[in-house]
């Protein structure tokens, strides 16, 4: 097993956590107050869509599909919506 010096491995880290703030940065142009909230709210019916998804993968029960093929459905409506707000 090979022992590394702590100062080495932090700064490493410092540097990484450094690159990526650079990165992150220059790609995307600050948003509004409204247009961050916006994006929220499309990200947050992506993963429930994608949870949706998953259930309907693995759910045997036919009232449970159905319930979830219905909120399948109504995300895909907002989901919509929000693409026309674009």
């Amino acid at each position: 097993m090979t022992v590394m010096a702590r100062g080495w491995e932090s700064k490493s880290v410092e540097a990484q956590q450094a690159e990526a703030t650079e990165k992150s940065g220059s790609k995307r142009p600050r948003l509004t107050a409204e247009a961050a909230a916006l994006e929220r709210d499309r990200e947050t019916l992506r993963l429930s869509r994608q949870r949706v998804l998953q259930q309907l993968d693995v759910t045997q029960n036919p009232r449970h599909r159905r319930m979830l093929q219905q909120e399948l459905a109504h995300l895909n409506e907002q989901l919509a919506c929000h693409q026309k707000a674009d």
